[in-house]
């Protein structure tokens, strides 16, 4: 009895292999392997998290790159910006990743001179999406591993933020977290996060909070990337966080000198 199972096993195995290259075939069990396997190598990238308010956006990066010979000017970024409303913070592969960030930032520039207008947050995210999911359906081809965080603004439906995935699907979101421990961290958000009442002040801090409890050392500025969107005199303003700006909203949220934070961290660890 033992044997048959054994060889049920192997067989089941053996039979699952025979679709892990193929990215355009569906498993017996109706599942593209390669797919699954892209997202898995989102899991084991930095944290990536950015919530919304009705002020503005804040939008936060594990920087795991931490090496003393490192050029910071050169290091390789986790927030980029796409135009003047638009940023987005990726998990995964930084190779696809700089592919996909090119073409968003291609996309936006051909809108607005065809135009005349920044284009709409949701447009752009849908035409990327609509990219990453032909590489799941045509041979030859992997998919992107690479996920990515959305956050903008437009005339449309001012502040959003959106999460795409390898598979092209996206959504749209009040708060996200994407990367490593993400999944410890979406109860965090659930519990904590107001968006009727959320300011950009206190999704700052929040968001301090949520990283420290995903991370497992305490935040320091080596360790993080920070940008903010808000709109400022009908303008939209990008800034992104000098390491004495990150080191001074470390600070004013307390969270390094918050025992039962770090308590929760180990419990989870």
């Amino acid at each position: 009895m033992r044997e048959s199972f054994v060889s049920r096993y192997k067989d089941r195995k053996s039979l699952a292999r025979r679709y892990d290259s193929r990215t355009t075939i569906f498993s017996p069990e109706g599942r593209l392997y390669q797919v699954e396997y892209a997202m898995e190598a989102i899991n084991h990238a930095g944290t990536c998290l950015s919530l919304i308010s009705k002020e503005g956006i804040i939008m936060v990066a594990e920087n795991r790159i931490t090496n003393k010979l490192l050029d910071d000017e050169a290091a390789q970024e986790k927030i980029y910006r796409l135009n003047s409303d638009i940023i987005c913070s990726v998990a995964g592969i930084t190779a696809d990743a700089n592919v996909l960030v090119a073409m968003l930032r291609q996309q936006a520039q051909k809108y607005s001179v065809q135009y005349g207008e920044s284009i709409p947050v949701e447009f752009l995210v849908s035409g990327m999406c609509d990219y990453k999911q032909a590489y799941t359906q045509y041979g030859g081809k992997r998919p992107f591993g690479v996920s990515i965080l959305y956050g903008g603004w437009d005339t449309h439906f001012g502040y959003q933020l959106y999460q795409s995935d390898p598979s092209g699907n996206y959504t749209g979101w009040k708060a996200s977290c994407i990367g490593n421990n993400s999944q410890a961290a979406i109860p965090f958000l659930q519990q904590d996060y107001d968006y009727e009442t959320a300011t950009l002040d206190s999704i700052k801090n929040l968001a301090m909070k949520v990283m420290c409890r995903s991370l497992e050392a305490k935040l320091t500025c080596e360790r993080m990337e920070v940008a903010t969107l808000c709109r400022v005199n009908g303008k939209t303003e990008v800034h992104v966080l000098t390491k004495s700006e990150i080191t001074e909203m470390i600070e004013k949220s307390g969270v390094n000198e918050d025992e039962s934070l770090g308590q929760e961290v180990s419990k989870r660890m």
